[in-house]
């Protein structure tokens, strides 16, 4: 088993007026129907409120600490700005306490600092992309990820996504400056069951240890072949069905994350 050190936290409690309750939904939808499974159970938890706006404009920022955030594999950082908002945003790689962070068109290329696509230099590492202008990031979001801006066509910004996928963006999304920080997240290891218990997540069972009329996979006399496709436990398609639908999306990807699949 291996964990984090926890090294570049600077803050003890987290901001009291920036938490909200979460209710646990043990992957249950409104009707109590379980649409995600193996989930339940798991320590109690505290919603931190993000800014993943960040439109703040030309209003500076200090970096009051750097937290930890039992939703999510990244850091984050409390900001303090000027006019006495408070707000956390996802801790870059190379941010430190009393560091000044801004957001705008004309602010520096340095980490933390948040501006359209169109103003930020091919090359640059960015994190927290908008997909569609004033809608908040919605892409690279967790530890140690970053997207590479390729190259820039017309109203357009080619970008690298983490998966490897080349995407389009329109420049006025905006994004982030840098690569999110807790790079070792990956490097954990989990190391017994029980530590998965405590982050909501319940056994799985093998489909080839169920029974005929529990999954497909099931039923035999000792260890058996799947003698089919391999299938979900209602006969859909699995490891590398297609599932993903048409989308209007779809044409603004230039390379898919698979490989030898090109969109023209």
């Amino acid at each position: 088993m291996s964990g984090a050190t926890f090294e570049e936290l600077t803050g003890v409690a987290p901001e009291k007026s920036l938490l909200v309750s979460l209710k646990k939904k043990a992957g249950r939808n409104s009707r109590g129907v379980v649409t995600v499974r193996h989930r339940g159970g798991g320590n109690k938890r505290k919603l931190r409120l993000m800014d993943f706006e960040r439109k703040k404009i030309n209003v500076p920022g200090k970096v009051a600490s750097i937290e930890y955030d039992p939703n999510r594999s990244a850091r984050i950082a409390l900001i303090h700005y000027a006019d006495g908002e408070k707000r956390y945003i996802l801790a870059p790689l190379e941010i430190k306490l009393g560091d000044t962070l801004r957001a705008g068109e004309d602010v520096d290329i340095r980490p933390g600092n948040a501006l359209p696509l169109e103003f930020i230099p091919v090359g640059t590492a960015v994190h927290n992309v908008e997909f569609e202008p004033g809608k908040g990031g919605k892409l690279v979001h967790s530890a140690g990820s970053s997207a590479q801006i390729i190259n820039k066509e017309g109203q357009y910004v080619v970008l690298k996504l983490p998966s490897g996928e080349l995407r389009k963006f329109h420049q006025k999304c905006w994004a982030t400056v840098g690569q999110i920080g807790n790079v070792d997240h990956e490097n954990i290891n989990v190391g017994k069951a029980g530590r998965n218990r405590w982050l909501g997540w319940r056994p799985t069972v093998r489909g080839s240890a169920m029974t005929p009329r529990d999954h497909p996979h099931g039923g035999g006399e000792g260890r058996a072949k799947r003698g089919m496709p391999p299938k979900t436990p209602w006969g859909k398609p699995a490891l590398g069905g297609k599932t993903r639908r048409r989308k209007t999306s779809d044409k603004m990807i230039l390379k898919r994350r698979k490989q030898n699949v090109t969109i023209a």
